[in-house]
């Protein structure tokens, strides 16, 4: 094994020293050069003016040479990493702070929002912080770093990256593309319910405030029975929105609503991506800044309503026991990995638009920490309001309460001695009445009464901002933020797969703008499925498969093709080229070691899981008005199984095919990269490779890397 992976190392390493033309030699004699910029310079101009790949992934080329003739004066300008533009250029960000919006509003999604509190809450609330930053230490943050390092080293989107780490390693590549391509199909879905939604809202009433009536033939009406055995909020999201089937069998009527929803959401998602970066660019300065001015709004306006302490202690007292529980570990690593929406490709498509100096790992760990601040705040934001909404709950219970005990003439203190329900008691002059329902009044019972995903948003939420004074206006508000954050990583999602597309050169004639349209026309048109009866209980289906299971298995091989193919040495040593600083050990045992395990771990319980519990999906009961658990049906399953084998069995099928010399993926543009460029402009120095690194991976004297051992030396073409 061992061997075989040192000849695929070679392998790769080759793939990624380009055939040098005379022309491009001569070229490269124009490129490289460091320059000095006065202080009135508008860098953000030249901010992508090194996002070109360049020619030269050899340390030990001579490719360049770096302008020594500047002076550098105090406060008359500095060295700015600035080679000019090659033969091969590639879009880049206006900004480092587009790039960073666009990072931070893909990462920052409806997840932090509406799945996060519920998880703390559900699973010891201040304990639950202990490992969910424990997840983020060793999963999240080193493979968002490993991701945006590996892009922006490599300049292509995530089929041409992976395919030139090695080319038996290409299906990683397309296996994120297909993920991210049937993710896009239902989340696409919500931002239609999110639409829906914030379209009602500007009634004079909101349409899920009271129970609707029922008219009879002969004119008359009562209350409808579904909404009075549930709550309004359950019946316009069930009833009025989803016009909900009782099964995933019976699709029942065409939902004309949500496919209308489902078309105008498209076409935002196609306007915002018309242009890639540069219409993508602009968007995100409203759609990433936007929920974080509505989510400090809602926060001042939660902390000022009464019930805000109870939500807020509900959530965050710690319950130490539940860290002995391996499913409390097991949600937190999976929410870190989903939250930062890892492994799907679009971290890579991004950062492989950066210069070619960013400074990546800032970068990783800045957005790392926002996304899951940005988690922590959301649930004080949301805890607020769900604790207002109980405490009127439960008051409202002890009015009912004390006045049925009023009407008996007893008071609550009493209530231990009360006879059973049904009881005939006796009222003196010879009088009788059945002892009445005495309502039972709960807050804790209420404060457990969340829930994550679309009964937050869509019930609990709502529910809430209905006893708001000019509840219209909150809900336009809610809802529009939940558009803005599920746009901003729909089109990131989406990019992924667009990026993938154009860096093959499938359509190599077909402007991008066009390429976009049709992928979106084509999307469109399949998320009609969500658009009827059952479409919710496919949208379920879609939510619990199409990424979990395949996204983890993407971001295992991930680490693997790095740390065991590329080699963490060679990586290591680009992103000292690259930012000027080499990563530490830890970075370097998370991706060989610690990351792999924890997908893996989190892969194997999942399973588990399933197996011990089974698998199913919540069923609305319009009679009973509640939800029921049924099973998935056997083309259910089958679909389950297609939607995961369609992504994963890419990375074994490219593999194979290629050991056997068919070649899917046919990319011949090779990486540019300017080594020794950079390494001029950084000052840096050979490696001595440290006893920590012999020890820990095997990494010889000479650089040569082993699984723990001997492989023999290294070809000149891997140094």
């Amino acid at each position: 094994m061992a061997n075989t992976a040192h000849l695929v190392r070679r392998q790769s390493s080759q793939n990624l020293n380009p055939q040098r033309s005379l022309d491009r030699l001569e070229m490269k004699e124009l490129r490289g050069r460091l320059v000095v910029e006065n202080g009135n310079s508008n860098l953000s101009h030249n901010y992508g003016a090194t996002n070109v790949a360049f020619d030269d992934t050899s340390p030990n080329t001579k490719t360049g040479n770096v302008s020594g003739g500047s002076k550098l004066g105090s406060g008359e300008g500095k060295q700015v990493f600035r080679p000019e533009g090659g033969d091969e250029e590639r879009e880049s960000w206006d900004s480092k702070l587009t790039f960073l919006l666009a990072t931070i509003g893909y990462a920052v999604g409806l997840g932090n929002v509406w799945r996060f509190p519920y998880l703390a809450q559900k699973n010891g609330g201040g304990a639950f912080l202990i490992p969910y930053f424990v997840m983020l230490a060793i999963e999240g943050i080193p493979i968002f770093y490993l991701e945006l390092a590996i892009g922006q080293r490599l300049r292509k989107g995530a089929i041409g990256v992976w395919n030139q780490v090695s080319p038996y390693l290409g299906g990683i590549g397309i296996s994120s593309a297909f993920v991210s391509f049937n993710v896009a199909l239902y989340y696409n879905t919500i931002i239609a319910w999110c639409l829906f939604y914030f379209v009602q809202s500007f009634q004079s009433e909101l349409p899920w405030a009271t129970c609707p009536n029922k008219y009879y033939a002969n004119g008359s009406y009562t209350v409808e029975p579904e909404c009075v055995t549930s709550t309004p909020t359950q019946y316009f999201w069930y009833r009025s929105t989803l016009m909900i089937s009782e099964d995933i069998n019976s699709p029942e009527a065409f939902n004309w609503k949500i496919a209308l929803a489902l078309m105008v959401a498209w076409v935002l998602v196609y306007m915002c991506m018309i242009k890639g970066i540069a219409s993508s660019g602009k968007v995100v300065y409203v759609t990433a800044t936007f929920p974080y001015i509505v989510l400090i709004i809602f926060f001042f306006r939660g902390v000022t309503l009464k019930g805000m302490s109870d939500g807020l202690r509900h959530l965050f007292t710690p319950k130490w026991w539940t860290l002995t529980d391996p499913v409390v570990w097991l949600e937190a690593g999976t929410q870190i990995f989903f939250s930062l929406g890892l492994a799907f490709g679009g971290l890579i498509a991004f950062s492989s638009y950066n210069p070619v100096n960013n400074n990546c790992y800032r970068d990783a760990v800045m957005v790392s920490l926002t996304n899951c601040f940005t988690s922590m705040f959301a649930g004080i934001v949301v805890f607020s309001i769900i604790g207002f909404k109980a405490t009127m709950i439960y008051e409202r219970c002890l009015e009912e309460r004390n006045l049925t005990l009023a009407s008996l003439g007893m008071s609550s203190l009493e209530l231990t001695s009360l006879p059973p329900e049904g009881t005939i008691i006796y009222m003196g002059n010879n009088e009788t009445q059945v002892m009445p329902t005495i309502p039972e009044c709960d807050l804790q019972k209420e404060l457990d009464n969340s829930a994550s995903g679309t009964g937050l948003a869509f019930i609990i939420f709502t529910e809430a901002i209905n006893q708001f004074p000019g509840a219209q206006f909150w809900s336009i508000l809610f809802f529009l933020m939940l558009f803005t954050l599920g746009i901003d990583s729909q089109f990131g999602t989406l990019e992924g797969v667009v990026t993938s597309i154009v860096d093959m050169k499938l359509f190599p004639n077909l402007r991008k703008e066009i390429l976009t349209g049709v992928l979106c026309l084509i999307c469109c048109s399949i998320s009609m499925a969500f658009a009827h009866g059952a479409g919710s209980y496919v949208f379920i289906l879609f939510d619990n498969f199409s990424g979990n299971f395949p996204l983890l298995i993407i971001a295992f091989f991930e680490c693997i093709g790095v740390s065991y193919v590329y080699g963490l040495k060679r990586f290591a040593d680009d992103i000292e080229l690259m930012t000027g600083r080499r990563p530490g050990l830890y970075w370097l045992v998370c991706w060989k070691y610690l990351s792999p395990l924890a997908m893996l771990s989190i892969l194997v319980a999942s399973f588990v899981e399933i197996i011990v519990d089974g698998s199913g999906y919540p069923a609305w009961v319009s009679s009973k008005g509640v939800t029921e658990r049924h099973e998935w049906p056997v083309w259910a399953l089958v679909l389950i199984a297609f939607l995961i084998l369609i992504s994963v069995l890419w990375i074994p099928v490219v593999a194979i095919c290629r050991a056997f010399g068919i070649l899917i993926i046919e990319d011949n543009d090779k990486a540019w990269f300017p080594s020794e460029d950079l390494r001029e402009f950084h000052g840096i120095v050979p490696h001595q490779v440290t006893t920590a690194e012999k020890t820990l991976f095997c990494i010889r004297e000479d650089g040569s890397e082993g699984l723990c051992c001997p492989v023999g030396g290294v070809d000149e073409d891997d140094t």
